[in-house]
């Protein structure tokens, strides 16, 4: 992928979704037109790629003020556990649960326009001739995938949301209801079941792109979802086994020996998916947020092993590791160096930074442009151990919890093996092996459905609180279409 040509789709994606920008929220005007479009077969790869750029994004702000789906805190972290101000702070209302539909409310524009393009593509490939059928079937695959993690991320942050499939290609933008959260999973699993269908291998071509891997990597993630919060029970869990287990199955998949290169070297055998950054060729990552800068850290005697940035358009000091996510972690994890390292002032510590992401040190600043990660390897494995004691299955679900307990050099687990213990345990291990990579607040949720904690009195900043778990609609969204309902509680 290259500058030019992101810019061009970019623009692409930007004139063909003015009409989604509205959509389901807003006037009934569209600007869409397709009269340009899919004129070759050829046009169709280069349209999905440009989808994948929602997912992307910036940390701030992206292409066309697209904020990355899959490189934003604020609905995956800022509302657990995992982070607290450092030298400055730039958390939303999530972070402190006060949240209300003018305040910190989910505003899903950029969600729809992803939408919209899907629904648009796949609406004019079905149709068209291909030479090659095998290019046809992958770039339907993906769209389907893309379109299945779009909808898995509004039900992760609203529950109930509007189902819409239909291609939009003039000015009758529907003002849909939004759909019980069981109906827009079965959905996802309707787009995964047929995409698993149509992918021509299972191989990973790129770590970049959704694969067979990646969408029943999906699959697995929805269907543990469907299980705990949507009261989906044993059924739910055996669906997610056996999709996990198909992704156990592909060639080139594995742990990396070294935790350190999990998620700075690009592109490895651990990873399933993940959102492409490079310096030259994105905006930053989320880590801005996290690194620290030159001048707010002066006087610190181990300055050399913190991951600074010279300029604060680079880092930005605001985030660092909390003394509960630190407090899961044994003294000789071999996880810690490249999860935290503390800044200390002579013999005195004071902030404990982030080195999970540590961007590249070039010769004039670091940048933050590792690769965001969406799956990888033992991410699947934690799944496995948390499908396997949702049925009551404890002894595998502990094999599998100890794939990534051994590579970090803390040991099989030898606790208790009763099922609460063993998902408590498996909820603080996905604490450890996935902090910072945007997926504790799910995590939470989940666990908190299925019965394994009580999150209101887990995380510090809920506790006396009764903030509802999913986000309320903003007012504008409400205010624009009289067929949507504010979330339940607000």
């Amino acid at each position: 992928m290259n500058k030019l040509f992101l810019l061009t789709i970019s623009c692409w994606l930007l004139i063909i979704g003015t009409g989604c920008e509205k959509l389901l929220e807003a006037k009934t005007e569209s600007s869409i037109t397709d009269a340009d479009y899919f004129q070759n077969e050829s046009d169709f790869d280069p349209y999905v790629v440009g989808i994948y750029m929602y997912l992307r994004g910036s940390a701030r702000t992206g292409p066309q003020n697209i904020t990355g789906i899959a490189n934003n805190l604020t609905y995956g972290t800022e509302r657990g556990e995992e982070l607290i101000s450092a030298l400055n702070s730039r958390f939303t209302q999530a972070w402190t649960h006060n949240i209300t539909p003018t305040t910190g409310a989910f505003d899903y524009t950029n969600w729809y326009k992803a939408i919209g393009n899907c629904n648009l593509l796949l609406s004019k490939i079905e149709t068209f001739p291909f030479t090659n059928e095998n290019t046809k079937k992958k770039v339907i695959a993906e769209a389907l995938s893309l379109r299945a993690y779009l909808y898995f991320s509004l039900v992760r942050i609203i529950g109930d949301a509007p189902l819409m499939l239909q291609a939009i290609t003039d000015e009758n933008v529907p003002r849909l209801p939004r759909s019980e959260a069981t109906e827009v999973i079965k959905q996802i699993i309707t787009d995964l079941d047929r995409a698993i269908s149509l992918f021509p291998e299972k191989a990973i071509t790129s770590r970049y792109r959704f694969s067979y891997a990646a969408a029943q990597t999906l699959k697995a993630d929805a269907k543990l979802w469907s299980a705990k919060v949507l009261a989906g029970g044993a059924s739910d869990f055996n669906d997610a086994i056996a999709a996990l287990a198909e992704v156990e199955k592909i060639s080139g998949l594995s742990l990396r020996t070294d935790f350190r290169e999990v998620t700075t070297s690009r592109a490895n055998s651990e990873i399933i998916l993940a959102a492409y950054f490079n310096r030259d060729e994105s905006f930053n990552n989320y880590a801005i947020n996290a690194l620290p800068y030159l001048t707010g850290i002066t006087g610190a005697t181990n300055l050399d092993s913190l991951p600074y940035c010279i300029t604060t358009s680079n880092g930005q000091g605001a985030y660092q590791i909390s003394p509960k996510s630190k407090a899961l972690f044994a003294g000789d994890d071999k996880r810690i160096p490249f999860t935290w390292v503390t800044e200390r002032h002579g013999a005195t510590p004071k902030i404990s930074w982030i080195t999970k992401l540590p961007g590249t040190k070039y010769a004039d600043d670091r940048v933050p442009d590792n690769d965001i990660i969406m799956y990888r390897l033992g991410e699947v494995f934690l799944m496995a151990a948390e499908a396997y004691a949702g049925i009551s299955n404890t002894t595998k679900a502990i094999e599998y919890l100890n794939k990534t307990r051994n590579r970090a050099g803390i040991g099989d687990y030898t606790g208790a093996a009763d099922k609460l213990s063993v998902e408590k345990e498996i909820l603080d291990e996905r604490g450890r092996e996935l902090f910072f990579e945007n997926k504790r607040w799910y995590d939470l949720v989940r666990f908190h459905k299925g019965g394994t904690i009580d999150v209101y009195n887990y995380v510090p900043n809920l506790v006396g609180k009764t903030t509802p778990l999913f986000w309320p609609l903003a007012a504008n969204v409400l205010a624009n279409n009289g067929q949507l309902e504010q979330t339940d509680g607000y």
